[in-house]
């Protein structure tokens, strides 16, 4: 495993973390001791981080709850732990509003409570699209002098929302999570240049599209799961789906080889100059094993170049 210093924090963490959606039931039913499973496979084979929010999990916090269930504490001072505030509720249509600082607060030591620990290494605001984020701030600067909250920063796919909280915050924001694959190469115009120059730790979620990029799904594919049932036929997502999976064609080709096709896809984020971080989720112990041999070298020049070609035309 590549270990990379994650921005400003300072902090070496692996290039491969878990990202802990899928151990809430939301991807697919798993059993505590599954999940407990996944969480000790990540460990042993040299993941240092694990990602998660409140909102993960039905009911909501399931996957805090699991990950305070798995950590002993000489587990988790081993460990950077992500978590996320401002989606509670959202799922179901019973968003709970944050209308101040101390709702930023009560809901940072809620998700204390359901990780069993002192401490979260990094918050970040949930909503991607705020205008305002003043009460995130100042709830999370709370949260950070009372010793609860190392840092913060921000989820989001905006550049303009994260420009917008980085300044808000004077610069104390240190961390992002964006959404970033070989099939949404968004981020590479621009957002991932500015994170760069302000040094932040960039988290990267969906760096598999879902699951697209494992190979798996195709057209005749029928999700189960609430995070994916719009791609299913007749629903709203179907045809981004489909162009997904036009695009995944392309990446074929260009890899040659299906067995590759997760590690690629996740070294290619890896290898992007800004250092980014990629947390994966996983449903299965041997998915987190091959995880985590992606993390063991960047990508080969040649192949991230022709794929970056290939990326530009799609």
């Amino acid at each position: 495993m590549i270990y990379r210093t994650f921005g400003k924090t300072g902090w070496r963490v692996s290039v491969v973390g878990l990202g802990t959606w899928n151990l809430g039931n939301q991807w697919g039913e798993l059993s505590d001791r599954e999940a407990t499973d996944i969480m000790l496979a990540a460990i042993d084979n040299g993941m240092n981080l694990l990602d998660t929010a409140e909102s993960y999990g039905i009911p909501n916090g399931m996957s805090e709850l699991r990950i305070g269930k798995t950590l002993t504490p000489s587990m988790r001072d081993k460990l950077i732990i992500v978590s996320k505030i401002g989606n509670w509720g959202s799922r179901t249509g019973a968003h709970v509003p944050k209308t101040g600082p101390d709702a930023i607060r009560l809901c940072g030591h809620a998700c204390l409570g359901r990780m069993q620990t002192d401490r979260i290494d990094v918050m970040l605001c949930h909503e991607g699209g705020i205008e305002d984020p003043t009460v995130y701030i100042e709830g999370f600067n709370a949260l950070c002098e009372e010793g609860f909250v190392r840092t913060y920063g921000i989820s989001t796919n905006s550049l303009s929302v994260l420009k917008n909280f980085y300044e808000l915050s004077n610069g104390v924001c240190a961390v992002v999570e964006v959404d970033y694959s070989l099939i949404n190469r968004k981020p590479e115009v621009g957002f991932l240049d500015y994170c760069t120059e302000k040094n932040l730790g960039i988290l990267v979620r969906g760096p598999l599209a879902k699951g697209v990029l494992s190979g798996r799904y195709n057209r005749e594919s029928v999700f189960g799961d609430t995070v994916r049932d719009d791609w299913n036929p007749g629903q709203s997502d179907r045809e981004e789906y489909e162009d997904m999976l036009d695009k995944l064609e392309a990446i074929r080709e260009a890899i040659g080889d299906d067995s590759k096709l997760v590690e690629t896809a996740l070294r290619y984020v890896i290898s992007h100059k800004s250092n980014p971080v990629v947390i994966p989720g996983a449903t299965k112990v041997e998915q987190v094993i091959d995880n985590a041999r992606a993390g063991a070298a960047l990508l080969d020049e040649d192949l991230y170049e022709k794929l970056g070609d290939i990326g530009g035309n799609i």
